[in-house]
């Protein structure tokens, strides 16, 4: 069953257009996990929440990729050996090659001769000169300064980080209902023996428009996404239809309306 993105009719299984208002339906497919029927280009399951594109994504590594050629590095040239000073013999001749000329040493640079005086020379010399007088200064004591005072030490801001929790804001009663944080998906709907709703609105006015596994909201990281899950009446984002099988990613202050009329709605915030 195909259901048209326009009317939300139901059509049989490989209709081109609504029997209903004649828009072109979407091309379908089946989940390779649960065998439901979903858009071709939809990335998850709206059933069963298995990624679509990962399929796609492993077929196309089935084609073989030729490795690069090595390339192989150049040989490394030895390096040029020192030849020893050989003698030359050019016929009869003897010619021998020149040894290298030393550097000639610098001459030491001599030190100066030390003068000795007697021991008796020096004291005369004491004895015969006078103490140099001190005269008398007025001593002015200057106040102390007072001790430096020790420097406060700077207060170390903590950083403090904080959790991000979404909620969901009725517009009809304008009632919190904030996102448990302790799940991956949330579904949205009414009591059911399938699966039952972590967001209850059967005690919301207007709630029988809405299915009893409605949409889910799944958490990643610090992304919330929000997807139909084969609803009666449809998900509506921001007054436009969300289609099954595809997700969006709510921001704060996006509308999210549980069927048509606008009767059930909620505003997405982040605290």
């Amino acid at each position: 069953m195909i259901v048209c993105p326009n009317c939300n009719h139901p059509n049989p299984d490989g209709a081109v257009q609504c029997e209903a208002c004649y828009t072109p339906l979407p091309a379908t497919t089946n989940c390779p996990s649960c065998g439901a029927t979903v858009q071709a280009d939809a990335a998850f399951c709206g059933q069963c929440g298995y990624n679509l594109r990962s399929t796609t994504a492993s077929s196309n590594l089935g084609a073989t990729v030729a490795p690069d050629p090595l390339e192989v590095p150049p040989l490394v040239t030895p390096d040029t050996l020192v030849e020893a000073p050989q003698t030359v013999t050019s016929g009869s001749a003897h010619i021998p090659t020149p040894e290298p000329i030393p550097d000639p040493t610098p001459e030491p640079i001599p030190l100066p001769t030390a003068v000795l005086v007697p021991a008796q020379q020096l004291e005369e010399q004491s004895q015969s000169s006078s103490p140099p007088t001190v005269a008398a200064q007025t001593l002015i004591e200057e106040p102390e300064a007072p001790p430096p005072q020790a420097a406060a030490a700077p207060t170390v801001a903590r950083t403090q980080l904080q959790h991000v929790t979404g909620g969901l804001v009725h517009v009809q009663t304008d009632r919190l209902i904030e996102l448990p944080q302790n799940l991956s998906v949330i579904h949205i709907g009414k009591p059911n023996d399938r699966i039952p709703p972590d967001v209850d609105v059967s005690g919301f006015p207007d709630s029988e428009i809405v299915s009893r596994i409605h949409s889910d909201i799944r958490i990643e990281g610090d992304a919330y996404y929000i997807e139909d899950v084969g609803s009666s009446n449809g998900t509506y984002i921001n007054n436009l239809p969300l289609l099954p099988g595809n997700r969006h990613r709510l921001r704060p202050g996006d509308r999210i309306s549980l069927g048509k009329g606008d009767l059930v709605t909620f505003v997405f915030q982040l605290s």
